[in-house]
């Protein structure tokens, strides 16, 4: 049998570090983006002919150049989380999370040299955008999973619940239609779609998100657990759409005749993306305390019959 896992504040601090260093590159590159700096650098893996020399950072080069540097940075980072967590850590499906962290940034990468060299395909693009957004979420849960109150919290009850969907149900079906809109926003900021599909699920994917959060805490409020991702829920959903009206106005409305990004179309759409990744990983968060909630209490109902059979016998 294993043994119980122990708090490790080391690893746990390691995790927000890479967690946050995701972020900021995953910024980084929405930064790439708005600055139409894709092809700033013609070549991959090498940046003009060489794998070590940095290029004159200038013009769209200190986007692209700066975000290759940044990507390679948080590549070593998740290396060196991975061997960490099979030195310390005592639960193997955390061994198999940081593997899978190594797997998903290793074909970030390849989708990122593959956008240059066939000249930004849409499609890759959009594929790189939102395997970029899940890997910050597995960092965020990485540092959720290491944390002291994973490690030591304790089972709680909860009150039954018969209602359909579950909120387990819904909050993985938040985490898909994120998942869907953030693809739908990719494809149009690499000009593969029109907007008018990110705008109708963005009505869609907020009725859904409200929906969750308002089930959540209205059956599960007195869980901090589940409580707190709730709030956070609703309050990155008010700011991405408040973002979302801004990014259309600057890019679209007053924009569309700019013969360069200005700007406020570069900040506005950065900072789209950016709260995207965090209502992802909220998501995520949302979604494993959901199941985790439930799965404990599945096993509390499941030994309680076992429990009463014991003391009849």
């Amino acid at each position: 049998m294993p043994s119980n896992p122990t708090y490790n504040p080391g690893l746990h601090r390691f995790a927000v570090v890479l967690a946050v260093f995701v972020f900021v590159l995953i910024v980084a590159g929405a930064l790439v983006t708005s600055n139409n700096a894709g092809l700033a650098v013609p070549d991959w893996p090498t940046s003009f002919g060489s794998l070590y020399k940095i290029p004159p950072m200038v013009g769209g080069i200190k986007y692209e150049h700066g975000h290759r540097m940044l990507a390679e940075f948080v590549g070593l980072l998740t290396i060196v989380m991975c061997v960490y967590t099979f030195r310390v850590e005592r639960r193997s499906w955390m061994k198999k999370l940081s593997l899978a962290a190594i797997g998903t940034v290793i074909a970030q990468g390849v989708l990122g040299g593959i956008t240059v060299l066939y000249f930004l395909p849409w499609y890759i693009s959009s594929a790189h955008a939102a395997l970029g957004q899940t890997f910050f979420s597995i960092a965020v849960l990485m540092a959720m999973f290491t944390s002291r109150w994973w490690v030591e919290s304790a089972a709680m009850s909860s009150p039954d619940e018969r209602r359909a969907p579950s909120t387990r149900a819904l909050t993985l079906l938040a985490v898909a239609a994120v998942y869907l809109q953030l693809f739908f926003g990719a494809g149009f900021r690499h000009s593969g779609i029109s907007i008018l599909p990110h705008m109708v699920n963005a009505v869609i994917t907020a009725a859904i998100l409200l929906w969750t959060a308002i089930r959540v805490l209205v059956t599960h409020g007195k869980a901090r657990e589940l409580r707190t991702p709730a709030v956070w829920l609703l309050g990155l959903l008010l700011l991405q759409l408040g973002l979302g009206f801004a990014a259309y106005l600057t890019r679209v409305i007053w924009g569309k005749d700019a013969v360069q990004p200005l700007p406020s179309m570069v900040y506005t759409t950065a900072a789209h993306v950016a709260v995207g990744a965090l209502l992802l990983a909220n998501g995520f968060v949302l979604a494993v305390q959901a199941h985790r909630r439930t799965h404990e209490i599945m096993l509390t109902e499941k030994a309680a019959p076992r429990t009463q059979e014991a003391v009849v016998a």
